[in-house]
Formats: structure tokens, C-alpha cells, sequence
């Protein structure tokens, strides 16, 4: 069912979802119905997992981000799933990471305010005793933000 077609319609959704399916199938080579079920299969399977609204952080007051990786005391597997699950649920955790080498976890935290970082540092870091260590990077500022897959590799080379 995945065919260049489909990555086609990915790549222009990607960059903005409200694109009406009638320019989406001109631009592919469909109709503005074979668009739409095309788009409702690929969420259907999962390729597609989210239709979302991409906001200014700063234009809302999150004008801290914070990269912070993660030591921790033990690797079995129950705790890292804990974790993770934790790690879910706290809304200024904009991405976690569960990676190898010698640390255990990357996440990219939005905040208002560095006090605001602080208390959060003594909810979920300190609070937690499976949490050996932390190391946090102040973000300076944001030379690239986007969650758009190189769907280019994919797709046959046009000219």
C-alpha cells in the first residue's frame, strides 16, 4: 500500500497538514477523494500518528528550553519503564530519549523560567531515588525546530 505516491502526500503534509486535498492531488496526481483515502489509511496503519498545532514557545511565555541528560542508578527494566511512563505524563518534557552509551536518557524540557526548571528538577530528578545524576544544558537559542522526517530519501529523485 506504501508507494511514492503516499510519501508524495507525506512530505506535503509534513510541512503543513491544513493543505486542502484538491491542491495535495494536483500536485500527486489524484483526485481530492483518492487523497483523502489515501490520508486515512496511512493513519489508519500508523504512519501517520498525529495531526498537530506547531506554537510559538516564546509567544506563550516557555522561553527556556533545556536539554538534560539523564545518569541512573540501576538498568533493570521495570524502573526504565517507569520512567518512561513518567516521563510521559509531565507535560514540559517535549521529548524523551532512551539511548545507549553512559547515559540513560536525553530530554528536551520547555519552561518559563529557570525557577520554574528548578522545581521541576526537585519533583521528578531529586524525588526520584533510581535518578543517580543529571546534566543540564541551557539552550541559547533554537537554529532549527521541526519534527518533518527526510522524506526525501525515499522518494525517486524529480527534476
Amino acid at each position: 500500500m506504501f508507494d511514492a505516491i503516499d510519501q508524495k502526500i507525506l512530505k506535503i503534509i509534513q510541512t503543513n497538514n491544513l493543505t486542502p486535498q484538491r491542491d495535495i492531488g494536483e500536485k500527486v496526481g489524484l483526485s481530492a477523494a483518492a487523497v483523502q483515502r489515501r490520508i486515512k489509511k496511512m493513519r489508519e496503519l500508523g504512519i501517520i500518528e498525529k495531526d498537530i498545532a506547531v506554537i510559538d514557545r516564546e509567544k506563550i511565555g516557555n522561553n527556556v528550553t533545556i536539554l538534560v541528560e539523564l545518569f541512573l542508578d540501576s538498568e533493570k527494566i521495570e524502573k526504565i519503564d517507569a520512567l518512561k511512563k513518567k516521563f510521559e505524563t509531565i507535560s514540559e518534557i517535549q521529548q524523551s530519549y532512551y539511548v545507549t552509551g553512559e547515559s540513560d536518557f536525553f530530554l528536551v524540557i520547555v519552561v518559563p523560567s529557570m525557577a520554574h526548571y528548578e522545581n521541576l528538577t526537585r519533583r521528578i530528578f531529586f524525588g526520584d531515588e533510581n535518578i543517580k545524576r543529571f546534566r543540564t544544558i541551557v539552550v541559547m537559542g533554537i537554529t532549527k525546530n521541526s519534527l518533518e522526517l527526510p522524506l526525501n530519501l525515499l522518494i525517486p529523485n524529480e527534476k
